[in-house]
């Protein structure tokens, strides 16, 4: 029997549980390994990944799904365990990023448009076959004074809308993430720009999702929080929460199953206390939960150091920021647990 679209998606925003983003490419991968002073290799990245992966408590309690990069979807484990196996075992839901990068966009200073749809039904097979029941696709939208342009807001739109219907026709769920960057240049924009931008933003994904007969009940969305820009923050985390909802009950139908917010430049406690308060405060139609990358990981990477030894120390780590972001996703996260650790 088939899985259904939006079984699948159910899954992925399970109540108190929510998406480890371990997609980052080999450059990026490498970037964050310079900061432990250990050199990128496919032995070091799957250590890491396979260190990450068999924390137990960690992927069955608080993780239902892993965002993967294509080097690791068809990785295996020291042992020769496929790391697809080891994440089924744990009751989580495998992943693939798909998308090629963002890009400058032709006649648009200033502004990209994320590739990859070349060829993407082929491979879209390939990564189902390989257990991929989910995928991911990133487009990046600059703010400042004058920028996002519609004309880079609508493409990168049409491409997200694109991506999601091959998906759904391979028979897998599709993460639709436009982020508004928080982090980008300049990134002094007030968190009013923030609003508007996010709000158009998201507006416009929903008209291409619904042009491209998109099952809405088979998706799951990717958003960035409404957050000033990083070289102008002063927003609390009751604003940025408050903003955020308000964008989203605006712009999102009740028939998307959930929201997974990608942490996007936020400290690792920002993006927990920002989550958390939004679950505590509002009554929503969809559920809201996360879908971190370095604010799942970089504790975890810290203490592991890329020393077999460490890696226990290393799911300690991993384990507990999961429990923290499992608590945010129920509204029960307070700054005392952190203390706790």
């Amino acid at each position: 029997m088939s899985e259904r679209l939006e079984d699948i998606a159910a899954a992925m925003v399970a109540t108190g549980k929510g998406l480890l983003a371990a997609d980052e490419s080999t450059a990026t991968i490498g970037k964050r390994f310079d900061t432990i002073g250990l050199a990128s290799t496919e032995t070091s990245r799957r250590d890491y990944r396979e260190m990450l992966f068999r924390a137990d408590e960690a992927m069955k309690t608080y993780i239902s799904g892993v965002i993967l990069y294509e080097e690791t979807l068809f990785q295996k484990a020291a042992d020769g365990t496929p790391f697809v196996d080891i994440i089924r075992a744990a009751g989580a839901v495998p992943g693939i990023k798909v998308d090629t990068g963002a890009k400058p966009m032709a006649k648009f200073p200033g502004e990209t448009i994320t590739e990859g749809l070349d060829g993407l039904a082929g491979r879209l097979k390939n990564y189902y076959d390989a257990g991929a029941r989910f995928a991911k696709w990133r487009g990046v939208i600059s703010v400042s004074d004058v920028l996002p342009s519609f004309g880079a807001v609508k493409a990168n739109a049409q491409a997200l809308a694109r991506y999601a219907a091959l998906c759904q026709e391979a028979g897998i769920v599709p993460i639709v993430e436009p982020e508004v960057l928080m982090d980008g240049t300049p990134g002094d924009h007030s968190i009013d720009r923030a609003e508007v931008v996010t709000e158009e933003t998201l507006r416009i994904v929903f008209e291409e999702l619904s042009d491209a007969r998109v099952s809405l009940e088979g998706i799951i969305l990717k958003p960035s929080m409404v957050i000033d820009g990083k070289k102008a923050r002063k927003a609390s985390v009751a604003e940025v929460a408050e903003r955020t909802v308000k964008v989203l009950k605006r712009t999102v139908p009740a028939a998307v199953p959930g929201v997974a917010f990608l942490s996007g430049g936020q400290s690792t406690e920002e993006a927990t206390a920002h989550l958390s308060a939004m679950n505590a405060g509002y009554d929503l139609p969809w559920g809201l939960t996360f879908s971190y990358g370095r604010a799942l990981q970089t504790e975890a990477l810290t203490a592991w150091s890329g020393k077999p030894e460490n890696a226990a120390a290393g799911q300690r780590a991993f384990t507990h920021r999961a429990k923290m972001c499992s608590l945010a996703a129920t509204g029960g996260w307070k700054k005392e647990f952190e203390k706790a650790a």
